[in-house]
């Protein structure tokens, strides 16, 4: 070996031990993390999450510094119009020429499921607390997809195990006709038939529906002891109103919504919706830490927080300490840190995100109240049960997801 080649391994050793030394640096790609808040903006989601959501995630980054690892947090948002398509493209455009790190929200469970696929081609990180079909978690599950804050599994657990339990076993289901509506009825159907119970039937109505009344009426026809409303957010709402028009709930038929969101019981009101079950995942007077949040969520919005826009905070504040601790925006080093680190805050005590990406948390049986127990305009459930989240959500062995092994 010549004297040069000799001098030039011991600088080249000198400079590989000083490296070891030194202590490795944050990887954040583009020296900014930026998060992506895709929602419904415009529709029937929109008072459930839309512009509420942007405001929980902007209230999540502001409460955690505004930045991360030294470097600027950034929010941006937009409409998916419900349509997986224009979901696909808006995610699609962020990833690969916005630099976008993390999608967020996506109420809508055909545009989640849809850009579930998007996100796990990008290698990119996608946190769902707008959408509810199980299958997110189940068959249809992502190692770069975390769903946050319920699922149509939870949903029909908690609120048709009670129901049946208390002898209201034949069910009769009006139906959303897309993914999240599907999902709930068969999952609500699964928790009925394992009680002993019985689905007489069921109908079907397109997204955004007006009219309920052909639907209706055939339920009343049906007999059955339970009309369940397998929708969500203006569908529901809607379906309940007319509901009460045609006396629904008078000819001793039970009418629940297997979900429905405090925005959707302040819009119907205490009148027509006294006495209604529902499953939740957050109620804003649960605890000291809910009121100080729906407060402060209050004050910017005019409005209580929805479990979708609590969720999403919550998710927002465990996604960037996952940054923090693991020195890096990279999706697949964040979801092991998000997944490894228990979730402790307002929203869940000693949650905890698993394998399948799924969020296990308590979930809330609520009964509406008689007007005449309210004290305040948003004073609206009364509490029936709390049910631990190993309870509420579907067993990781049983929902057919691939990673689960």
């Amino acid at each position: 070996m010549t004297a040069i080649a000799t001098t030039l391994l011991g600088i080249l050793a000198g400079v590989l031990s000083l490296a070891a030394t030194v202590p490795a640096r944050a990887q954040i790609s583009d020296d900014v993390v930026k998060l992506g808040v895709l929602s419904d903006m415009s529709s029937l989601y929109s008072e459930a999450a839309g512009k509420g959501s942007v405001t929980a995630v902007e209230m999540a980054v502001a409460d955690y510094g505004g930045t991360v690892k030294g470097k600027p947090i950034k929010v941006i948002s937009a409409d998916h119009q419900n349509k997986p398509d224009v979901g696909v493209g808006v995610a699609r455009n962020w990833y690969d020429n916005e630099q976008v790190d993390v999608v967020l929200d996506v109420p809508n469970s055909s545009v989640a499921l849809a850009v579930q696929d998007l996100t796990r081609e990008k290698n990119k990180l996608l946190i769902i607390s707008g959408s509810g079909s199980s299958d997110l978690t189940g068959k249809a599950c992502s190692p770069n997809g975390i769903q946050w804050t319920y699922d149509t599994y939870a949903l029909a657990n908690v609120a048709g195990r009670a129901t049946v339990t208390a002898g209201d076993d034949t069910w009769f289901f009006i139906t959303a006709d897309y993914a999240f509506g599907a999902a709930l009825e068969r999952d609500a159907s699964e928790v009925v038939e394992a009680g002993g119970g019985k689905v007489i039937g069921s109908v079907r109505h397109p997204l955004n529906a007006s009219d309920f009344s052909s639907l209706l009426l055939q339920a009343q026809a049906s007999k059955a002891k339970v009309v369940a409303l397998a929708n969500a957010g203006g569908d529901t709402s809607t379906a309940i109103r007319q509901a009460a028009g045609f006396g629904l709930g008078r000819g001793g038929q039970k009418l629940l919504a297997l979900l429905m969101q405090i925005t959707d019981a302040h819009a119907i009101g205490l009148k027509e919706g006294r006495g209604l079950l529902v499953t939740d995942g957050f109620y804003w007077d649960l605890n000291d830490g809910s009121r100080a949040f729906a407060k402060a969520f209050f004050d910017k919005t005019g409005r209580m927080p929805t479990m979708i826009q609590a969720g999403l905070y919550s998710a927002t504040l465990h996604y960037l300490k996952a940054i923090d601790q693991s020195g890096t925006d990279e999706a697949q080093k964040v979801v092991a840190q998000m997944k490894a680190t228990p979730v402790n805050d307002f929203f869940a005590q000693n949650g905890k995100v698993r394998e399948d990406g799924r969020m296990v948390h308590d979930m809330y049986l609520f009964e509406l109240k008689a007007p005449e127990e309210s004290k305040s305009e948003w004073d609206l459930y009364k509490l029936i049960a709390t049910v631990p989240g190993d309870q509420a959500f579907r067993p990781l062995d049983q929902g057919g997801c691939p990673l689960v092994r």
